[in-house]
């Protein structure tokens, strides 16, 4: 009889090892190493027959768009391309109480006029799950609803008769395999169970939803091979002390990626934001010091939101800083830029940064508002209530310019602001800006800017205009 092996297996990356160790080498995770049983060895070699012979393309050819189920939620389908595709499977992600499993049972009760839906939840029973759409005013859908964690069953019904339309698994890390000996959770169990339902929503051609846990880092827990299995990745950010969530979409197969839907979270449940910009800015103070409004692009949709930072002496020492929104390492790129390119001493001081709302920010186009909130906050002079600020700073302090300008302007216009900050230079490409009401005042150095808080904050340059 064949000696029955064991492998130990990182629970966070993956990574495999013959014994057993305090510290995963390969992502550097400490006591994520359990022990597994080995999978049947798989026989090498081509020897066992003749495949099929693949039917080659030209890249030439028209291929109609998928057809999509409308959620009849604007944001869900604006982050998922416009709505779900039929044999798709789709990954959403967030800290626990986040708003996962609501944002997704207001989706099966939008959908379920159209098509049949079911809701599997591994981690509530039924009633409990009964209870939150009772709050949401949903009870009246007709959701199929089941509590189940065994893979076995959950395939057996999915798999006979007419097939639902959409169906929700809450969540992945619950489902287990009997035919594995691991515990639910473990990387074995994630990724078969993940593999075995994808391959049953294609063939079957229902639209899947995994819901899955985060790490401390924020990142999706189990193998790293789970995001690239499914079609979409979507992350759920939000802070519970604010009442809006972003749903963010870090893949999709199906529609553009970086795309977000921004979410108000209600007694009634999450209610799509049509005009995020305007929320982010309503409870903006003018002409307060170390504020600046940024002219941002989230995806394919502008977006205006408020930068606070905060200059103030520290003990001596190492100063302190502080960082919600952006990335760290970038913010003390700047400090330095603004150090040893324009003669400042901003290093010495604590610094505070916060992106107001709760929005993370990963473009480089904020350069230039940070920035100005640092130089703001430093001289204690504000910054333009009406005026937007956007540009990418180099290590030798030029500003460089940034992409879909035009749409920046359009959305700050759109909102009242009167004047932009923006790079000296235009895109390859762009030719020039459309005529209307609102000032364009051209950085091309760090310098620049500064010189505007000498003055007092007044930009003197030639204007131009946007529509």
């Amino acid at each position: 009889m064949a000696k029955t092996t064991a492998r130990y297996v990182c629970q966070d990356c993956g990574a495999a090892y013959p014994r057993w160790a305090g510290k995963c080498e390969a992502c550097g995770a400490w006591n994520s190493i359990i022990e597994e049983a080995a999978p049947d060895a798989v026989p090498k070699g081509l020897s066992g027959g003749k495949g099929r012979r693949l039917d080659f393309v030209g890249l030439s050819g028209a291929t109609p768009p998928p057809p999509r189920r409308i959620t009849g939620i604007g944001e869900l389908d604006r982050v998922t391309g416009g709505g779900l595709v039929a044999g798709s499977a789709l990954l959403v992600g967030g800290d626990p109480g986040i708003g996962k499993s609501t944002l997704l049972l207001q989706a099966v009760a939008a959908l379920a006029g159209q098509t049949e839906c079911a809701y599997i939840s591994g981690e509530e029973a039924v009633d409990q799950v009964r209870l939150r759409a009772e709050r949401l005013g949903l009870s009246g859908a007709p959701v199929q609803l089941a509590a189940a964690t065994s893979l076995r069953d959950i395939a057996a019904s999915l798999d006979s008769g007419q097939p639902p339309g959409v169906v929700v698994i809450d969540s992945i890390q619950t489902m287990y395999l009997d035919a594995l000996d691991s515990a639910p959770g473990t990387v074995a169990q994630v990724r078969t169970c993940a593999s075995e339902l994808i391959r049953l929503a294609k063939r079957r051609g229902f639209s899947l939803f995994l819901v899955g846990h985060v790490t401390k880092e924020g990142q999706i827990a189990g193998p790293r091979v789970l995001e690239h299995m499914v079609d979409t990745v979507l992350y759920f950010e939000g802070e519970r002390g604010h009442h809006f969530r972003i749903l963010r979409a870090v893949k999709n197969r199906f529609g553009a990626t970086d795309e977000i839907g921004v979410f108000e979270m209600t007694d009634r449940g999450l209610s799509g934001v049509a005009n995020p910009s305007a929320l982010f800015l309503a409870e903006r103070r003018g002409n307060v010091s170390g504020c600046c409004v940024f002219a941002g692009i989230e995806g394919t949709r502008p977006m205006l939101v408020e930068i606070q930072a905060l200059v103030a002496p520290g003990a001596p020492g190492t100063p302190r800083r502080a960082v919600i929104g952006w990335d760290m390492s970038r913010l003390a790129m700047i400090i330095a830029v603004l150090d040893a390119r324009c003669g400042l001493a901003l290093g010495a001081n604590d610094v505070y940064l916060n992106v107001a709302g709760g929005l993370r920010i990963s473009e480089p186009a904020a350069d230039l508002a940070v920035a100005a909130a640092l130089l703001s906050s430093a001289s204690g002079i504000p910054v333009d209530a009406d005026r937007v600020v956007f540009g990418e700073i180099g290590l030798s302090g030029e500003v460089r310019t940034v992409s879909q300008t035009e749409s920046r302007l359009k959305e700050a216009a759109k909102l009242g602001f009167r004047e932009a900050l923006v790079p000296a230079r235009h895109m390859p490409g762009e030719k020039g800006l459309p005529v209307a009401p609102l000032g364009i005042c051209r950085i091309g150095h760090v310098e620049d800017l500064v010189s505007l808080f000498r003055r007092g904050g007044k930009a003197v340059s030639r204007t131009d205009g946007i529509s």
